[in-house]
């Protein structure tokens, strides 16, 4: 089975670029032409399992391993299509089958694995199975995807991290991959899942928008990007509170018991808040805005454009450090105005973190 006939080797062309469908209708143009041919059933059989008709799929391995009984991975693609189709004793008997025709073969005891995978009590032999199939097969993908669905039935996580791990060694564009690694660092980002922006969310995002490079539609993606990028859009309040904070402090907004009268504050001490708030957009936003990759960006910037509470963030960051900027380079001589104003930014701007607080709470 090792000389494909051309349509053969054209489908099987087709199938590494993701077009199973073409792939399909050209083997079974060489089917209709030589029905005996084997490798073209096989790779049918491959062409329904990916696009997932296991009806399909079973009926052409069957064909497949009767006209060529000795190939083991016929019985690989009858065990995944019988475990889907609800028949669990089928599936099992043709995972050994696999395993009895290729003994050092991965794919058997992948097919295993999934086998396994129908009975709960059974779940650590699967555990064990998939195990198997990654020390045969400690480069393939799919050796690395049963151990991590096998761990997860295990309650293994950092199995199923380290299978996921190791995947993305071998397969940095691997989608499933990708997905879950940005699945793991947005759930360490969340934790504590009250305390703002966080070092971590970066690290998140950049993962979402790597995952979402290599599968434009996936929507639970595109959601964990806004969460994640919502998330860092909040913790620009707090810098803009900041500045509101050091603009109290260097314009002498409040009276102290040194000098209440002081008015306006030194233009040293002003300026040099001022230096010190371009400091705290700069590092704490702009640069870390920056650093971001243009998938994040753009998500950010869709973000704030679609959804109204991204846009009372900025509005709030915005304000809080303009009513900042104000305190701080007016020459004040009285404190009426600029007590307004500070409290007139802080006390919304506050009382809207609070309500966004107790929600995530409730």
């Amino acid at each position: 089975m090792t000389v494909l006939n051309p349509l053969v080797e054209q489908a099987s062309a087709l199938m590494d670029l993701d077009r199973h469908d073409d792939a399909r209708a050209l083997l079974a143009r060489r089917i209709a032409e030589d029905p005996s041919d084997a490798n073209a059933w096989l790779h049918l059989a491959t062409c329904h399992l990916t696009l997932r008709d296991f009806d399909e799929a079973l009926a052409a391995a069957g064909e497949a391993a009767a006209l060529s009984p000795e190939t083991s991975y016929a019985q690989y693609v009858r065990t995944i299509s019988l475990r889907r189709l609800g028949r669990p004793d089928e599936a099992l008997a043709a995972a050994h089958e696999a395993i009895r025709l290729a003994p050092n073969g991965f794919r058997g005891f992948i097919a295993l694995s999934e086998a396994l995978g129908a009975w709960q009590p059974r779940w650590p032999e699967a555990l064990d199975a998939a195990a198997t199939a990654v020390r045969l097969g400690p480069e393939e993908v799919g050796a690395h995807y049963a151990l991590w669905k096998a761990a997860l039935f295990n309650g293994r996580l950092d199995v199923s991290r380290q299978a996921v791990r190791e995947t993305l060694r071998i397969d940095p564009q691997n989608a499933w991959a990708l997905t879950e690694w940005a699945g793991y660092v947005a759930a360490e980002a969340a934790s504590p899942p009250l305390t703002g922006a966080g070092a971590k969310l970066p690290a998140a995002a950049d993962a979402f928008a790597t995952a979402l490079a290599v599968d434009p539609q996936g929507t639970w993606l595109r959601q964990g990007l806004d969460r994640t990028v919502f998330r860092m859009l909040r913790g620009t309040r707090w810098l803009g509170l900041l500045c509101l904070v050091l603009a109290a402090l260097a314009g002498r907004v409040f009276p102290t018991g040194d000098d209440p009268t002081a008015l306006p504050g030194p233009l040293g001490t002003r300026l040099y808040a001022l230096a010190l708030m371009a400091a705290v957009w700069g590092f704490g936003a702009w640069r870390r805005y920056r650093a971001m990759r243009g998938g994040v960006r753009m998500s950010l910037w869709s973000l704030v454009r679609r959804v109204g509470r991204a846009r009372l963030i900025v509005g709030q960051s915005a304000w809080c450090t303009l009513t900042a900027v104000v305190i701080v380079t007016v020459p004040w001589t009285e404190r009426t105005v600029p007590q307004v104003l500070f409290w007139v930014a802080l006390v919304p701007t506050l009382l809207t973190v609070w309500y966004e607080r107790a929600e995530m709470r409730g």
